[in-house]
C-alpha cells in the first residue's frame, strides 16, 4: 500500500517525469491489507485491488509481478530480481512492508498452521477450514482478533491466545480489554489471556490436531494462526550495507532517505527520523508523500505519525488515540464503564483541561472528534466528562468544538482549517468537491461523516441555507438516524426520540420513517420485530397498519407476491377461486402479478389464509419495499434471449423481498438488448449480454421519468448480486423519506461515479457493511401475512366493529362514506327491516 502511494505521489507530482519500474514480490498489483478479512464475505481481489484500471498504461509503469528484488547493488545502482534481471536505478525506494512473527515453538511451520498477511494466506485458512471446525489464534492484538473473526465467520469454534494479560495491549488498558474480552467471549470465542503458544502438535496424517498452551494446557484445534506481531522486511538494505534500527527496520531521516542519497525507504520497513517503526497504514501513506517530494526534487517530511486507531474487530467498535494509557506526567483519567451495554470509555486528561488521549470500546462514535481534539493540544470548549457521556446536557459537542489547526484527515494531513477554507476561499459547495481540492476523506474514509459536517457548517456560515432535519420532531436527516440506530442499537420509536429528538409524540412523517429503519436494522440487532407487534404497530401508515393497500372507496387490495411472473395453473385457479368467492375485481399489473380488489379488513385474513396454504406469501403492495422484478421469457422460449432472464428475476425478487428502503423500489430483467421487460425504467434493471449482465440503475416511472444508468457491464452472476445488494443497502441507508434512487443519484456528490466507487470499488471501505446488512436481511426475512396468521394478537386488529369480532352481522349493510367504507358488494346486501 505504501509502494503504490509512492506510484500516486510520483506521477501527480511529475506526470511522465521517471521511467518507472515496479519489483513485486506478490502475484497481484497493490491491493487493500486493511480490509484484507472481506475477502471472507465474498469481497474479491479485483475488490481490494488498489491497482486503476489502465494505470500502468498511463504513466508508463513497468510492472513485474512475481519477480521480487533480491540484491541491490549501490556502486553500480543496479537491482536484481529472482528472475536474475537486472534493472538500473536512479532513485531507488525499498517498500518490502514487513512478514508476520511466528513463535520458534515446536511444531511450529505444521501443515494446518497458517499466517495472515496476504490473498494466499488466506485462501490457504480457508482451504484448512473445509477441514477442521476448531482453529486457534495465536495473538490477541489487531490482526489476531480480525482472523479469529474470519474463523468465526466460516463457522469455526475459535480460540484466541494472547501472551500480554488482555487483548489489544498496545492500543486499549486493562478496563478497555476487559470489557472487549466480554463482548468477544458473548459471540462465543474463547479468549486465553496471559499465555503463550508451547507447541504444536500433529495427528496421524501429519496435519494439526493441538496447540499446546505455557500453562500445561492443551487444546484440541486442527488449525493455528500465528498473528503475533511483524518485522520489517529489511534484507535488502542490510545486505548492501545500509544501516537498520537494533530492532529492525531501515534506518531514514526526515525525507525518508536512508544513508545512500539515492535510496528511500517507505512503509513498515522503514525506522522513521523519530526511531519508530510504524504499521499503520496513514504514516506509511505521508512517508511515502515525503519520499515523492523528495525524488522530485521538492522539501519531504517525515517526523512521526498519529497511531490513532479505530477498527470494527468481531463487530465490536474499538478506538484509541494519543496517550492512550495516561503515561504522561500529571495525567488524569475521566472515566465511563456500562458493563450491561459492553462499552467502555476513557478519556487522558492534562491538568489544564487539555485532551491527551482516549479509548472506546464498544462505542466509538466520538473517536472523529475526539482524535483531533487530542491532537490540537489546547483544552476543549466542552468539558472532558461530557465528551463520554452517551447523553450529554445540551447535546453532544460537534466539529465547531475543534480549532482550525486540529487535523481532521490523518491519512491526508488535512487541518479543520483547510477544509473551510476550500469551502469559503475555494468555492467549494459540496463534500465532492472538498474531496477533489484537499484529498481529505478519499484515504480510509473514516473522517467522512466529519468532513459532512464541517462543509455544512462552512456553508451555513456563509449564508447557504442548509435543510438539514427531518422533521420538527427530529433535527437529523433519515440517514443520520439510520446511522445512529444502527450504531446505537436502537430498537423502539421512544427511545430513539428521548434520545435524539423533542415532542414525545412524533407525527407522520418521522415515524413511518423510522419504522422503516427499524424494520431493516432489527434482524440485523437479532432483536427482530413484527411489524405490527408493540410500538412498531403504532408506528405505520395505513397500508402497512393492515399490510395491504387502502383504496380510494375505503376497501383494501390484497396483492401476492408472483416473482418473476411466473405463475403455476393450480396457483391461477386460487387466486380465480378466491376472487369469485369474495367478490373481488382482479387486475393483471404492470409488474406481472395479479391485484385483488374491494376487501374489507376482516376479509383480509380469511383471504390471506387461503393464499399462504396456497403457497403464496405478501407481495409488499402496501410497503416501502421492493415491489416486483418484472421479466420477459428470456432465452428458454424467446428466439432472441441469450440469458435466462426469468431466472435471474426469481432469484432477484426473493432475495430482496420483504427490504424496507426510503420508497418503493422496482426492477426488472430483460433476456437481450431488445429490452422486452423496459429495465432501464426501474431502479435496477439488468439486460442479458452474450458474456454476462448489464446492470443499470437508478430509473423510475412517475411523473418525472428517468432512463437508468449503466453501472456494470458483462458482469458475471455473483458481480451482479453483490453490487445489487450494496446498491440498495446504500440507498436504504443514505437516502432522504421518500426519495427514489432517480434522485438520490442526482442529489449525489459526484453522482453516478461516486456511487460506482463506493459500492463497485468500495471507496468509502463500507462494502463490508453493506454486505452485512443484505445478508441479515436475507437470512432474517419472513413472511410478514404468515407470522401475523400464526399469532391471535396480531389478527385483533383485523375487524370491522371492536364489539362484534366474530361472523359479519347480516343485517349490517356497508356504504361510502368520505372514502372510509367501500360500497357493499350484492352477496353482502341484505335488506333492513
Amino acid at each position: 500500500m505504501a509502494g503504490q502511494r509512492l506510484l500516486e505521489a510520483l506521477t501527480d507530482r511529475a506526470p511522465g517525469a521517471w521511467r518507472i519500474t515496479v519489483l513485486a514480490e506478490e502475484p497481484r498489483p497493490a491491493y487493500d491489507r486493511v480490509h484484507l478479512t472481506s475477502w471472507f464475505s465474498g469481497t474479491t481481489a479485483a475488490d481490494l485491488s488498489l491497482w486503476p484500471a489502465g494505470f500502468a498504461d498511463e504513466h508508463g509503469i513497468d510492472l513485474r509481478l512475481g519477480d521480487p528484488a533480491t540484491a541491490v547493488d549501490r556502486t553500480a545502482r543496479t537491482v536484481t530480481t529472482r528472475s536474475g534481471a537486472t534493472v538500473a536505478y536512479d532513485a531507488l525506494v525499498l517498500a518490502t512492508g514487513s512478514r508476520p512473527f511466528v513463535p520458534p515453538v515446536p511444531g511450529h511451520d505444521t501443515p494446518g498452521c497458517f499466517v495472515y498477511r496476504t490473498i494466499e494466506d488466506l485462501q490457504a485458512i480457508r482451504d484448512r477450514a473445509g477441514h477442521t471446525r476448531v482453529g486457534a489464534v495465536v495473538g490477541g492484538g489487531l490482526l489476531g482478533l480480525e482472523a479469529a473473526g474470519a474463523l468465526r465467520e466460516m463457522g469455526m469454534e475459535t480460540h484466541v491466545v494472547e501472551f500480554a494479560p488482555r487483548l489489544m495491549a498496545v492500543q486499549v488498558d486493562d478496563g478497555g480489554g476487559a470489557a472487549l474480552r466480554r463482548r468477544i467471549e458473548e459471540l462465543g470465542v474463547v479468549v486465553h489471556t496471559g499465555v503463550g503458544a508451547q507447541g504444536v502438535g500433529s495427528g496421524a496424517d501429519g496435519t494439526v490436531d493441538s496447540l499446546t498452551l505455557s500453562d500445561g494446557r492443551t487444546l484440541a484445534v486442527g488449525m493455528v494462526v500465528f498473528s503475533a506481531g511483524v518485522r520489517p522486511r529489511d534484507e535488502l538494505a542490510r545486505a548492501c550495507g545500509l544501516p537498520v534500527g537494533e530492532r529492525g527496520g531501515i534506518v531514514v531521516d526526515a525525507a525518508c532517505r536512508t544513508a545512500d542519497p539515492h535510496i528511500w525507504a517507505v512503509g513498515e520497513c522503514a525506522r522513521a527520523a523519530d526511531g519508530r517503526v510504524y504499521g499503520l497504514v496513514a504514516p506509511a501513506y505521508a512517508m511515502a508523500e515525503a519520499a515523492a517530494r523528495g525524488i522530485t526534487g521538492g522539501e519531504g517530511s517525515f517526523t512521526g505519525a498519529d497511531l490513532a486507531t479505530k477498527l470494527k474487530l468481531l463487530g465490536v467498535d474499538v478506538a484509541s488515540f494519543g496517550d492512550a494509557h495516561g503515561t504522561g506526567d500529571g495525567a488524569l483519567e475521566v472515566l465511563y464503564s456500562n458493563t450491561r451495554e459492553g462499552v467502555y470509555k476513557k478519556l487522558v486528561v492534562a491538568p489544564d483541561g487539555r485532551l491527551l488521549g482516549g479509548v472506546l470500546v464498544g462505542d466509538a462514535a466520538a473517536y472523529d472528534l475526539l482524535r483531533p481534539l487530542a491532537a490540537a493540544g489546547t483544552p476543549p470548549a466542552t468539558p472532558p466528562e461530557q465528551l463520554v457521556l452517551p447523553t450529554p446536557e445540551g447535546g453532544p459537542a460537534g466539529p465547531v468544538a475543534l480549532p482550525d489547526e486540529a487535523v481532521v484527515c490523518s491519512c491526508h494531513n488535512v487541518s479543520k482549517g483547510a477544509v473551510r477554507a476550500a469551502v469559503s476561499e475555494g468555492g467549494c459547495a459540496d463534500v465532492a468537491a472538498v474531496k477533489r481540492c484537499t484529498r481529505a476523506g478519499t484515504g480510509c474514509g473514516s473522517c467522512v461523516n466529519m468532513l459532512t459536517t464541517i462543509v455544512r457548517d462552512e456553508l451555513a456560515a456563509g449564508g447557504t441555507p442548509v435543510s438539514r432535519g427531518l422533521c420538527e420532531h427530529f433535527a437529523h436527516t433519515r440517514a443520520e438516524l439510520f446511522e445512529i440506530v444502527r450504531v446505537k442499537n436502537v430498537t423502539t420509536f421512544s427511545r430513539l426520540i428521548d434520545e435524539h429528538g423533542t415532542g414525545g409524540e412524533g407525527c407522520d412523517v418521522c415515524k413511518p420513517v423510522v419504522a422503516s429503519i427499524l424494520a431493516t436494522l432489527n434482524p440485523r440487532l437479532g432483536n427482530s420485530v413484527h411489524i405490527l407487534d408493540g410500538e412498531q404497530a403504532a408506528l405505520q401508515d395505513t397500508n402497512d397498519h393492515f399490510l395491504a393497500n387502502l383504496q380510494r372507496n375505503g376497501s383494501y387490495s390484497v396483492v401476492p407476491r408472483v416473482p418473476g411472473g411466473e405463475i403455476t395453473p393450480e396457483g391461477l385457479i386460487t387466486i380465480g377461486e378466491i376472487a369469485r368467492d369474495f367478490g373481488l375485481y382482479t387486475k393483471i399489473t404492470g409488474g406481472q402479478r395479479i391485484d385483488l380488489f374491494g376487501a374489507t379488513v376482516d376479509q383480509l385474513p380469511l383471504i390471506w389464509r387461503r393464499l399462504v396454504d396456497a403457497g403464496f406469501e405478501s407481495g409488499h403492495a402496501y410497503g416501502k419495499a421492493l415491489r416486483t422484478v418484472k421479466s420477459c421469457v428470456g432465452q428458454t422460449w424467446c428466439r432472441y434471449g441469450v440469458q435466462d432472464s426469468v431466472a435471474l428475476a426469481i432469484e432477484l425478487e426473493l432475495r430482496y423481498r420483504g427490504l424496507r428502503s426510503p420508497h418503493k423500489v422496482k426492477a426488472a430483467v430483460s433476456g437481450c438488448a431488445r429490452e422486452c421487460a423496459e429495465a432501464r425504467s426501474k431502479d435496477f434493471g439488468v439486460i442479458a449480454t452474450s458474456a454476462g449482465w448489464n446492470l443499470y440503475v437508478g430509473g423510475n416511472g412517475g411523473m418525472t421519468p428517468r432512463h437508468a444508468d449503466l453501472l456494470l457491464t458483462d458482469a458475471d452472476h455473483a458481480t451482479l448480486l453483490r453490487t445489487i445488494d450494496r446498491f440498495l443497502m446504500f440507498y436504504v441507508r443514505t437516502a432522504d423519506r421518500l426519495e427514489r434512487t432517480a434522485p438520490w443519484i442526482e442529489r449525489m456528490d459526484g453522482g453516478l461515479e461516486h456511487l460506482r466507487a463506493v459500492v463497485v470499488d468500495d471507496a468509502l471501505g463500507i462494502c463490508d457493511e453493506l454486505d452485512a446488512l443484505m445478508a441479515r436481511h436475507t437470512e432474517t426475512y419472513e413472511d410478514e401475512w404468515r407470522a401475523t396468521l400464526e399469532d391471535p394478537e396480531r389478527l385483533r386488529r383485523f375487524v370491522s366493529f371492536a364489539n362484534a369480532p366474530g361472523t359479519p352481522d347480516p343485517t349490517v349493510r356497508f356504504l361510502p362514506e368520505r372514502g372510509q367504507i367501500r360500497p357493499a358488494l350484492e352477496h353482502e346486501a341484505v335488506a333492513a327491516g
